[in-house]
């Protein structure tokens, strides 16, 4: 197989990767799309082409996450850097937004050595190389990242505008697998009369079908406050005409309640800036 081929190929996997480092769709398919431009431009010899791919796409998502304002957290030591737990690969599947909240209080380094050592199994050769420093460093690194993700400072707790905008992004992105990690199994959407009238669902019940009914939608939803419960709301014109009402429990959505009767959106705030994490 030529190049070309070889990429396309290979795209799916880089996709993947990249969206499990950086946990933004659109931002993996972009880093992808650079590896593939820098392919184009490379006349150098290329012995391997999946590592060298590998490589070039682990160290673009790298450049994006140094690129991101930093969040100062407090250090964590692992208590001992011995283990190298089998079950660790499956953390991510088991604690959902939880996990990312704490993996964006991460240093880069740690965030990469952790995801691809612990979601995607690379062996810590491998990690040290793409991170370009040694083996035990990069075992260290995932083992700090560790510790971190399994007993995240109290600033690093979820925090319910965190579940409701990550449950959004989930929504606007179509990832299904993660808005069901954010959905609790008795999920039920609802709504008031003056939203029926204007042609949201009256009920859906079931994880599974709110998740089906928000998969790939909300694109025009904004983030906003209603009196001090984060939600999101559709606006036309500047002015909020649904909201989405959100009720949590234990880290995960409950339930939804589609709002817009006109004392429900006097209420109504727009959450911008550093206002959305107070």
């Amino acid at each position: 197989m030529n190049q070309t081929e070889v990429f396309e190929r290979e795209r799916p996997r880089l996709a993947r990767l990249a969206t499990g480092v950086l946990h933004d769709h659109a931002e993996a398919e972009d880093v992808v799309q650079q590896a593939w431009l820098r392919l184009e431009r490379s006349d150098t010899h290329i012995d391997c082409l999946p590592a060298w791919l590998t490589t070039v796409t682990t160290r673009l998502c790298l450049d994006r996450l140094r690129s991101r304002t930093p969040v100062p957290v407090e250090e964590i030591e692992p208590s001992s850097l011995a283990p190298d737990v089998a079950e660790d690969v499956a953390l991510a599947d088991t604690v959902g937004v939880a996990l990312q909240v704490v993996l964006d209080r991460l240093s880069p380094p740690e965030r990469v050595a952790f995801v691809l050592h612990d979601s995607f199994g690379f062996e810590f050769s491998t990690v040290a190389a793409m991170l370009e420093t040694t083996p035990v460093a990069a075992r260290k690194l995932a083992s700090r990242a560790r510790a971190k993700v399994r007993q995240p400072t109290s600033e690093a707790q979820v925090s319910n505008w965190e579940v409701v905008d990550a449950f959004m992004a989930a929504a606007r992105n179509g990832e299904f697998d993660r808005l069901l990690r954010l959905l609790a199994p008795e999920a039920v959407v609802s709504a008031d009369a003056a939203a029926v009238l204007i042609g949201t669902p009256e009920r859906i019940e079931g994880r599974h079908e709110v998740a089906t009914f928000f998969n790939g939608s909300a694109h025009a939803a904004l983030p906003v406050y209603i009196d001090d419960r984060p939600a999101a709301a559709w606006f036309h014109r500047g002015e909020a005409k649904v909201v989405f009402d959100f009720t949590l429990r234990n880290g995960v959505v409950s339930s939804i309640t589609f709002r817009a009767e006109p004392e429900v959106l006097a209420r109504v705030s727009r959450r911008e800036g550093p206002e959305r994490r107070s």
